[in-house]
């Protein structure tokens, strides 16, 4: 039996819901990793009642090895996020958003450094044009400030973060439920994010209220909407189709940004966001049919 709703509309929303998070992030006053702390915090008090009820009893379950690899999962999920808010505060949404989903790229090099995965030339290739394409939006950011260039070394970095959260969190996932992993994931962040935030001495309260009415819809819109989207359809559609709707995010917040926030999109913007963008795309494609390969020639040799 099909679902009740197109899962294709599903996965548009979700798209959508993810986009939202840098405009949050854009017009919040509060200091990046304040954001990023209520972000996480408010996603685990949302949580809480579902987990206390259905899921809490799996805490048993979970082995010495895979509280270290969440724990170590939650302490990169915080900086990843410190990260990119603070990349906001120097460079455009565009641009940002952009250099944050270059993941696959940072997945394929810890993949190949760590695991020895062999990638085909093909996809090599599309790993390098990914590069370039940073360079160009890179290089158009430089021509306006130093700063704006400095956003965006921030949100490298912040990339390569968040893809050494889901490296770690990968093999837990595995024996781990996603609402159990995720809630204790997320919990060990924002506790490391509570700490961050006191040796700074930033202020916890005393913002305005359109500041808490952001870090409530952070949490709600991209952070459980938009991931709980994702992961409902999974069930109906393939990883692979997912990975590519997720790479228009930078597409959505643009577009937001343009007409929310009054952000100019620059040429350098454009022109290297489409190569990112179609050099991931090809990536993850090029990724796909590898694994039938392989998988074939593992069913010859059987048969």
């Amino acid at each position: 039996m099909g679902p009740k709703v197109n899962p294709y509309f599903i996965l548009s929303v979700g798209v959508i819901a993810v986009s939202t998070s840098a405009i949050f992030v854009k017009v919040s006053q509060a200091p990046s990793e304040v954001i990023a702390f209520y972000r996480l915090f408010f996603s685990v008090i949302i949580m809480l009642p579902v987990f206390l009820i259905k899921y809490a009893s799996e805490l048993r379950l979970i082995t010495k090895r895979d509280w270290l690899f969440s724990l170590v999962a939650g302490v990169f999920l915080a900086f990843h996020f410190i990260l990119w808010f603070e990349s906001l505060n120097y460079t455009s949404v565009a641009s940002s958003t952009v250099l944050v989903t270059l993941q696959p790229l940072f997945a394929f090099v810890g993949t190949y450094v760590f695991f020895k995965e062999r990638f085909s030339v093909r996809a090599i290739f599309c790993g390098v044009m990914a590069i370039i394409g940073s360079f160009i939006i890179s290089w158009g950011d430089f021509k306006i400030s130093g700063s704006a260039l400095f956003g965006d070394i921030l949100a490298l970095i912040a990339c390569a973060l968040v893809t050494a959260y889901l490296m770690f969190g990968q093999s837990v996932r595995k024996r781990v439920s996603l609402i159990t992993y995720t809630f204790v994931v997320y919990a060990i962040s924002a506790i490391t994010l509570f700490i961050y935030v006191l040796i700074l001495g930033q202020p916890l309260m005393n913002y305005p209220t359109s500041d808490w009415l952001y870090f409530i819809l952070l949490a709600i819109i991209p952070t459980l909407l938009g991931h709980t989207l994702f992961n409902w359809s999974i069930k109906w559609l393939s990883t692979s189709t997912i990975s590519m709707a997720i790479l228009l995010e930078p597409i959505g917040a643009t577009i937001l940004a343009y007409y929310l926030l009054n952000e100019k999109i620059m040429l350098t913007q454009i022109l290297g966001g489409l190569v990112v963008m179609a050099s991931l795309a090809f990536f993850l494609i090029e990724g796909k049919m590898s694994k039938i390969k392989v998988k074939q020639e593992k069913e010859q040799r059987v048969t």
